[in-house]
């Protein structure tokens, strides 16, 4: 972040302000009747005043960095306190204030919502920002000032749009079934992409293995382990692994990730029984999860840190990622790229590729090489 100058250009969204009329033709009439002569006609060429959507805002520029993130830094002023943002819902925002330790609601400041941004809602869950409290109301009420830069921010792509699932994290735990749902090991793929692309540590914890042989799963397990992620077996119904992913949270900011069903919000409450989450069983005609949990919310956790419990995921469409760059997100891909006999090569039809050598000699599991061409050709969704 940069600090260039006490006031910005910057852009805002196109519906920001609606075109005033230009006359009041009736009350024209009334006063002065029919023109004899027609009024001189003039048009405005230039880029300024109404057909512009730049403003001069006071501020700091935002310069460098990767991080989903607004372009300006709007100025505050000494009366604002320091918050982090537990939840949003809908216009509204659940905000702790960090220093006294009250709970808010607050709305966000309309000059930062229309800013110009990808983003489908320029506050998300886990943001820290800066609140200025509204005096006289029944309920400590304020109003969002500014967003601090973000780190550690876990996105998807919603209708042509960035959606922030969770921001400031720096550990994603991609939770999954071995049945009921059942496991689908193309969605941690991704998910593990999104991760890699964030920065942040990802851990795949597998739940309900008390469903089914557990030696069932250790093909997959060391697929991923052999690559160097953290693999968990667990099962909140039986207990079994719980601790395991408790010594996994503790002092850390996680966020929990995965499809409706597999058990999120019960390996929250099995992990700390303080949080008393709301859970649902899986339809059984459909094998499919119900949205118990509707928005992310950050939880403080009783033994220390943070976790962020979200709302299951149908489908998880990659944010920002071309296809010529997916194969550096896939660790066991990315070694053999440069030895390619073409630089340019897409290692999906190419001769002489080392990645499809890889895969025939099996030192590249077959299932991710199928993932990684689905991917490659555009299949994000």
């Amino acid at each position: 972040m940069s600090k260039k100058s006490r006031k910005v250009r910057t852009e805002f969204r196109k519906n920001r302000s609606q075109k005033a009329r230009g006359k009041n033709w009736t009350r024209q009439f009334d006063e002065h009747g029919f023109q004899e002569e027609d009024p001189l006609q003039g048009e405005r060429v230039s880029g300024k005043g109404d057909l512009s959507r730049r403003r001069t805002v006071v501020g700091e520029e935002i310069t460098g960095g990767a991080e989903p993130h607004l372009s300006v830094h709007l100025e505050i002023d000494e009366s604002c306190r320091a918050g982090r943002v537990l939840s949003v819902h809908g216009l509204s925002c659940r905000v702790l204030d960090e220093s006294a330790g009250g709970v808010y609601t607050c709305a966000v400041r309309r000059l930062l919502k229309t800013l110009s941004t990808d983003q489908r809602h320029v506050v998300a869950a886990g943001d820290r920002v800066r609140f200025r409290s509204v005096p006289g109301s029944g309920v400590p009420e304020g109003i969002i000032e500014r967003v601090e830069p973000r780190h550690g921010s876990l996105c998807r792509a919603t209708r042509g749009r960035q959606q922030i699932l969770v921001t400031n994290v720096d550990q994603v735990l991609i939770i999954t079934s071995a049945a009921e749902p059942r496991l689908k090991p193309n969605l941690i793929d991704r998910m593990l992409i999104a991760s890699e692309k964030a920065a942040v540590t990802p851990v795949i914890c597998i739940n309900k293995v008390d469903l089914i042989d557990r030696a069932e799963l250790q093909p997959l397990v060391g697929v991923y382990s052999r690559m160097g992620y953290r693999v968990l077996l667990v099962s909140a119904e039986t207990g079994f692994g719980i601790e395991r992913l408790r010594r996994c949270m503790v002092g850390r900011e996680s966020v929990v990730a995965g499809q409706s069903g597999v058990g999120k919000s019960s390996l929250l409450n099995a992990v700390d029984g303080q949080l008393d989450l709301p859970v649902s069983e899986v339809s059984h005609e459909t094998q499919k999860g119900r949205h118990t949990t509707t928005t992310a919310q950050l939880l403080p956790l009783s033994f220390g840190g943070y976790v962020v419990d979200t709302p299951g995921i149908r489908q998880f469409q990659l944010w920002d990622v071309i296809p010529e760059e997916v194969a550096s997100f896939y660790r066991d891909v990315r070694p053999y790229v440069s030895l390619c006999r073409y630089p340019d090569c897409t290692h999906t039809h190419e001769e002489d590729c080392a990645v499809k050598n890889a895969v025939a000699d099996g030192r590249i599991d077959d299932r991710r090489y199928e993932s990684y061409c689905h991917l490659f050709c555009g299949d994000m969704v």
